[in-house]
Formats: C-alpha cells, sequence, structure tokens
C-alpha cells in the first residue's frame, strides 16, 4: 500500500533500432501505459529514439533540440500529461561529424526543463566483446545538471557516467539531487558484470533514489544490451523489476521522497563528510 506522501514513476525498457518511425511508435505506446498506470514521470534508456546498425550511425539522424524528433516527443508528454526523461538523445554537434549524446526532460506541459550533455564517453574494449569508440562521433559534455520536477530533485547523468562516482556526488552533495536518472545501453558483457551492483551503490552512497531505464536485446548483427531496468531506493533496496531482461514494457514504483529524508537523518553523512586534499594524499 503506497504511502500518502508516494509519487509514481515508471522506467522503459525496450529494443530501439535503425527506424526513427518504429521506435517512436514503441515509446508512444509505453508513454500511454505510463500515463495509465499514473506515472508522473517515465524514463527512457539511452538512444531510446534511435541505435544506428554500426558506430557512427547516428550522426547522420543527429538533430537540434528544437527540431522534428525532439518535438514529437515533446507532444507525446503533451498530449498524456507526463514528464519525460529522454537519455540518450542524438542532439546535433558542433561539427558535422560529431553529435552529442544528451538527456533531455521534458515536463508534462511538452516544455524542455533542461538537458545534460554526456560527459564520460565509452571509449572501451570490451573483454570477449567488441571495441567501442563513442569519442570518435560524440562531444562530451562538461556540465552537471540537477532539475527540479514532481517528484523530486532530479540528477542528470547518461549510462558509462555510472562508473564514475564522483558526478553522482555532486549531483548529491552540491546539486541537491533526490533522484538519480540512468538512461543505458549496457553492453551484454558488462551489463551482467556490474549493472545492478554499480546502480545499488550510486543509491548507499547518496543516498538517492535510483532510476535507470535499460536499452535490452540485439539492436543489429553487431550490437546487444543487457536490460534489467531497475528502480531503486536510497538504501539500496530494488523497488521496481521488470519480469525478465529481454521484454519490452515499463516498470512502475511508488517512491517517497520522505523515505529519503529519513536516511539521511538516521546517517548524516552529508554533514560527516571530509575535506580530502587529494594532491596531499597521492604524494605520501
Amino acid at each position: 500500500m503506497p504511502s500518502p506522501n508516494s509519487l509514481r514513476v515508471a522506467a522503459a525498457q525496450m529494443t530501439s533500432v535503425s527506424d526513427l518511425a518504429a521506435n517512436f511508435a514503441t515509446c508512444s505506446r509505453l508513454v500511454k501505459e505510463a500515463a495509465s498506470a499514473g506515472a508522473k514521470l517515465l524514463c527512457f534508456p539511452e538512444a531510446f529514439s534511435y541505435v544506428g546498425t554500426k558506430d557512427g550511425d547516428s550522426v547522420s539522424v543527429a538533430q537540434p533540440l528544437d527540431g522534428p524528433i525532439m518535438n514529437q516527443y515533446r507532444s507525446l508528454a503533451r498530449e498524456s500529461s507526463i514528464w519525460l526523461s529522454l537519455g540518450g538523445f542524438q542532439e546535433k554537434g558542433s561539427d558535422p561529424q560529431h553529435l552529442c549524446n544528451t538527456h533531455v526532460i521534458v515536463d508534462d506541459t511538452g516544455k524542455i526543463r533542461s538537458s545534460y550533455r554526456k560527459i564520460h564517453l565509452f571509449d572501451v574494449d570490451v573483454p570477449g566483446g567488441r571495441v567501442y569508440k563513442e569519442s570518435s562521433f560524440t562531444e562530451p559534455g562538461e556540465d552537471i545538471v540537477a532539475v527540479d520536477s514532481p517528484i523530486g530533485r532530479l540528477g542528470l547523468s547518461v549510462c558509462y557516467d555510472l562508473r564514475f562516482p564522483e558526478i553522482y556526488q555532486l549531483l548529491r552533495f552540491q546539486h541537491e539531487a533526490q533522484v538519480l536518472l540512468v538512461p543505458s545501453a549496457f553492453t551484454a558483457v558488462t551489463g551482467a558484470a556490474h549493472w545492478e551492483i554499480l546502480l545499488r551503490a550510486r543509491a548507499i552512497e547518496t543516498q538517492c533514489y535510483v532510476i535507470a531505464a535499460a536499452q535490452t536485446g540485439k539492436h543489429g548483427d553487431k550490437r546487444e544490451s543487457y536490460g534489467d531496468s531497475l528502480i531503486i531506493d536510497p538504501w539500496g533496496t530494488i523497488v521496481g523489476r521488470l519480469p525478465d531482461r529481454l521484454s519490452t514494457g515499463i516498470v512502475v514504483a511508488d517512491i517517497d521522497l520522505s523515505f529519503v529524508d529519513s536516511v539521511r537523518e538516521k546517517m548524516p553523512i552529508a554533514k560527516q563528510r571530509m575535506p580530502i586534499d587529494f594532491w596531499k594524499a597521492a604524494s605520501l
């Protein structure tokens, strides 16, 4: 039984492909499902609108945030009166060879409230997998971003950022985030090894809710995502999870910001944090 202070949220799980119209149709269906379930916010995974068949394909579909692709999704939010977390949108970059991997927050009137450009780019030789070089076609962002919403203060990130706890520390202790959003397309190999444990660690060390919407399944011959969309509370407990990692659908959970306050009061790490001089520590 949800508490009187609870707020309903949802996280999507899907398998985006190299077809903008097909992905939009899937997202439209999931938005309607989340709105019918009473969710105030629906979070989509990284690359929700497009996944190319090879690295760099997405540059060809990149558009500005006021372009027709984003305007479609803004209309979805307005028509269903729901906030949307659109993680990993292919935003047009500063030159024709690059894009920005941008997390966009749209309110229930269709207005863009905030955007965050992914800082940490996925340049990795995955063990037993393939080599990724996101920096070859993506410009890194520079700014930490948090935004107020009906379900609390949201801290924005994208996928590979999850491996860098500093960004989440800044979101919590400098930007006062209560809910961390982690839209992702984790590889099958790295997801199986680290996805859940990293998400729960970020929730525990920041005392925030974490909403992690995930891509899943095979996007083509060369790319496969792990799946497992999760909603985690500030104590590190999973409070929402789809029945399986491969299905397209939404997971819904009721979150309670008074529980955030309770966890933080009982374990006041914000007051107990000690300044650390990393340069001095490195020289010892």
